[in-house]
């Protein structure tokens, strides 16, 4: 299959929390047959659809990429446009590892 990309990737939530980004029609596809068979209604069906009829050209390829966004909205693993803020500290080390 030719890929092609989409103008932004669409990121999703994987697994525990991790983040997976679908660039292309390919990884599209991909990810889509991936998808748990029990989870599947009809916004993953048109997002199926989608994908296949803009690898020929019947739908263009941001037409695809916006049925993934709503699919992945539904399920619920659509990745938050703000990254989250993973907190760290400064930790001084001195003398037997405390702060001078």
């Amino acid at each position: 299959m030719h890929d092609k990309l989409f103008h932004s990737p669409v990121a999703l939530t994987v697994g525990l929390g991790f983040k997976r980004e679908i660039a292309s029609l390919a990884e599209m596809h991909d990810f889509l047959t991936e998808w748990t068979t029990s989870r599947r209604g009809p916004l993953y069906r048109n997002a199926v659809q989608a994908c296949d009829l803009a690898i020929p050209g019947y739908v263009t390829i941001e037409q695809a990429r916006h049925a993934l966004v709503e699919f992945a909205q539904a399920a619920g693993i659509l990745w938050p446009d703000i990254e989250p803020v993973v907190g760290a500290r400064a930790v001084a080390r001195g003398y037997g590892g405390y702060a001078a």
